[in-house]
């Protein structure tokens, strides 16, 4: 299965950006048990390649990813790590090197110049970022001239503004606090799988197989 299909199959990336590893590790852990297939690690955790590494290890069917790769040197560390995907916050050395790489990468744009760049230099999908700016109705216009786009809005989406940008046409919703909460700080895991069973139910039907 192509990145590509596992996106519109999942509808969610989890982002776990913590300030503890170690809590980093079981928040990835957690949301896989709870069913989210796509979790993405971001390099401002302490420690992050070696928590991909570990994580990727014990992954199953679920993918592990790196987010906040930035550097090209970010790019070869991940790769290293196994991480099985890359996102990016902006078009950088890290989503080319990513792309030359050969992992999928859903870069980060937010203007139809940018989002046109991303496509031209390989990016898999394309990370709206940030979507709060302009919301759904930014998405629904940005498709209009750009409709083969693969586009993944993230940076305050809770299950709410999900739906909506899902049936704007997003092909998949990138998710923080939303989801992970304080977990990858030491928070409560029950209460991250509590979020992750509500986030997910929220967008059932949306997801494949759901």
């Amino acid at each position: 299965m192509s990145f590509t299909d596992r996106l519109r199959r999942e509808r969610v990336i989890a982002i776990v950006r913590g300030s503890d590893p170690k809590a980093a590790e079981r928040t990835v852990h957690t949301l896989r048990e709870e069913g989210v297939g796509l979790i993405e690690v971001s390099l401002t955790t302490p420690g992050a390649a070696d928590v991909i590494a570990r994580c990727v290890r014990e992954a199953g069917d679920a993918l592990v990813g790196a987010g906040t790769v930035i550097t090209a040197d970010d790019a070869r560390a991940v790769q290293q790590a196994g991480a099985a995907f890359v996102v990016t916050p902006a078009l950088a050395e890290g989503s080319t090197t990513s792309h030359a790489l050969g992992l999928p990468v859903v870069a980060g744009a937010l203007t139809p110049t940018e989002v046109v760049r991303a496509v031209t230099e390989g990016a898999t999908a394309v990370k709206l970022f940030p979507a709060s700016v302009g919301g759904p109705a930014y998405l629904r216009s940005l498709r209009e001239p750009l409709p083969d786009v693969s586009f993944v809005p993230t940076g305050g989406v809770d299950a709410e503004a999900a739906r909506a940008y899902l049936e704007a046409g997003a092909l998949a919703v990138g998710v923080g606090s939303p989801i992970v909460g304080d977990a990858p700080h030491g928070g409560d895991l029950e209460a991250l799988r509590a979020r992750c069973r509500s986030f997910l139910a929220a967008v059932a039907g949306h997801r494949e197989g759901a």
